[in-house]
């Protein structure tokens, strides 16, 4: 179990030489359809057009490739040890998804894999489909959810494609930023684990056949230690599916919410005056100026919460307000930030009007400390590695780190960063050297990079030094526009939204904005949730360089063309 066989080249010239373009286009059109039938309110035309997806040979391709080749879990297995799909095994799954094979086939046990919570000592299960069982997911998908992107709520961010954290902090910030609210920051307990089958059941709106096999995921059951254990609630964490399940599960809490506030009263003056419910997958804030309103707010939502199967968690659910303490609670934390209100005297809001507050979002403490203990632990077990290893072990989880906070007021925590990174690299290099003092240390260890003289770096040959935060460019972020989604049709807009994305790393938004957005060997425009990779034009084996004429930006599934198709003609040439 494990791998299968090799390819054979027949097969890997087949899979490769499909119009993947082409398929691409197909599907986009077909989804563009389902978004905009829905959107009108048209469900007859939505099931038609779901069930010509399900059977279309391109929705189908693409659900096995994306799985097979695009996951960034696919080496992961499921119970029958699967980690990986050939070409050939590719095509014959690409047959056997179709919708009148998938469903006389029963689907098999998800296995249990349990991963850490980010900084705490408890743990958090996934339930891993086999291999075949993402790619029935991926096609199900691929149908079910530009039907549901038409419905879902504007301030809903989590999982869902062209959305993301940024996007919530950002609507948080422009709700209070005028005026200071009451909170109540809240989180569902197990939300993944203990949704209702059938209440979700009840909310999908599909044809039967979509229906029968969301069924059959949700009831597959859970094998861990070679133990079989029936799913009675619940869409596990780790299926392709999930994610969109759990929004669909969640879709009508913030309609419950305005109902009861405004009754049928839709006016623009109504819906303003209305709490504002800010939500990204299970974690939510409830906004409002008056502390009456948020303290029903939370009564109304722990009721409609109990219809799906699903409950407050007490120890993450509290009530605060931005400006002034609120139960011995100022501001709250979200989503890894923190967001607070400070008193001061000559601020004005947008329209001239003092406000006299200023509000601040800035990284939460706990997020700090958590990434400090993830470098902390990278140098502890680095005892023997070269300074170069070091280095490339610290710097992505730098980078990353520093990517995603650098929309918000980040430079004092960046500092403490810095300073608490050059502590713990000197306390290992100096135990690493008892008997050398602290001169030779340092000028081993340490140079002076742009004006700064504690920069972590190799003494000699291509330097290579330890990224500081402060050297990542401050990016405000511009929150998606209302209820704008991918399947609108409009690709310019959800471009640009990824070339100026805040977690876009600064190579590849130059590649984007030479290539247009597009990758280079496709030509298709990006969309947010591919993976994209940096290719070297000429390879460095062949003396290719890190400039970024020497670069471009491609799909995965395009990288691996390309590698294949480089091979070939090196093979050709000898």
């Amino acid at each position: 179990m494990g791998e299968t066989k090799a390819p054979d080249a027949s097969s890997s010239e087949e899979w490769a030489a499909l119009p993947w373009r082409k398929l691409e286009q197909h599907l986009y059109r077909l989804q563009k359809r389902i978004f905009k039938a829905s959107e009108r309110g048209d469900l007859k035309t939505v099931h038609k057009l779901q069930k010509l997806l399900m059977k279309s040979r391109s929705a189908r391709l693409l659900a096995v490739r994306r799985v097979t080749q695009d996951n960034q879990g696919k080496k992961t297995a499921g119970i029958d040890g699967v980690k990986s799909v050939q070409p050939t095994g590719r095509l014959a799954m690409v047959e056997a998804i179709h919708p009148k094979r998938m469903s006389q086939r029963k689907p098999q046990p998800l296995r249990r894999v349990w991963i850490p919570k980010p900084g705490k000592t408890e743990q958090r299960p996934l339930g891993i489909p086999v291999m075949f069982d993402r790619a029935c997911q991926a096609l199900a998908k691929a149908a079910l959810e530009p039907q549901w992107e038409a419905l879902f709520e504007a301030n809903s961010y989590g999982f869902r494609p062209g959305r993301g954290v940024h996007d919530a902090v950002g609507a948080i910030f422009i709700n209070i930023r005028l005026k200071s609210k009451y909170v109540l920051d809240a989180d569902i307990k197990g939300c993944f684990d203990n949704i209702d089958h059938q209440a979700l059941l009840g909310k999908l709106h599909t044809y039967p056949v979509v229906r029968r096999l969301v069924k059959g995921w949700l009831k597959a059951g859970v094998m861990e230690a070679l133990e079989l254990s029936p799913t009675k609630a619940g869409t596990p964490q780790g299926g392709v599916v999930s994610p969109l399940l759990a929004n669909i599960a969640l879709y009508g809490m913030e309609e419950a919410l305005l109902k009861a506030y405004i009754g049928e009263n839709k006016a623009p003056s109504a819906l303003r005056g209305a709490p504002q419910l800010i939500r990204y997958a299970d974690d939510f804030v409830v906004l409002h100026a008056q502390e009456t309103e948020v303290i029903k707010a939370q009564q109304i939502i722990a009721m409609w919460l109990q219809g799906i199967g699903l409950e407050l968690k007490p120890s993450k659910t509290r009530l605060s307000h931005t400006l002034k303490e609120y139960q011995g609670n100022v501001g709250f934390n979200f989503l890894g930030f923190t967001v607070r209100q400070f008193p001061v005297g000559k601020t004005h809001t947008g329209k001239g009007k003092p406000s006299g507050f200023k509000t601040i979002i800035t990284p939460s403490k706990e997020g700090v400390q958590r990434h400090l203990q993830e470098l902390r632990k990278i140098i502890q077990k680095s005892q023997s590695l070269p300074q170069e290893e070091i280095i490339d072990q610290l710097n992505p989880v730098i980078h990353g780190w520093a990517l995603y906070y650098r929309t918000v007021v980040s430079a004092k925590q960046f500092a403490t960063c810095d300073h608490h990174l050059v502590s713990m690299l000197w306390q290992k290099m100096t135990r690493k050297h008892p008997k050398k003092g602290a001169r030779w240390v340092k000028g081993k260890y340490w140079r002076t990079i742009e004006g700064n003289t504690w920069t972590y770096a190799t003494p000699e040959g291509p330097e290579q030094h330890v990224l500081r935060w402060h050297a990542i460019p401050i990016q405000r972020h511009t929150k998606v526009k209302g209820k704008a989604s991918p399947f609108d049709g409009n690709l310019l807009y959800w471009t640009k939204r990824l070339k100026d994305h805040p977690l876009t790393k600064t190579t590849l938004g130059k590649l984007l904005q030479k290539q247009q957005g597009k990758c280079r060997w496709c030509e298709l425009l990006f969309r947010e949730e591919d993976l994209i990779e940096i290719d070297h034009i000429t390879p460095k084996s062949e003396g290719g360089g890190e400039e970024l004429s020497n670069k471009c930006a491609l799909h995965r599934h395009c990288h691996d063309q390309r590698h294949v198709k480089h091979e070939e003609e090196c093979i050709n040439d000898n």
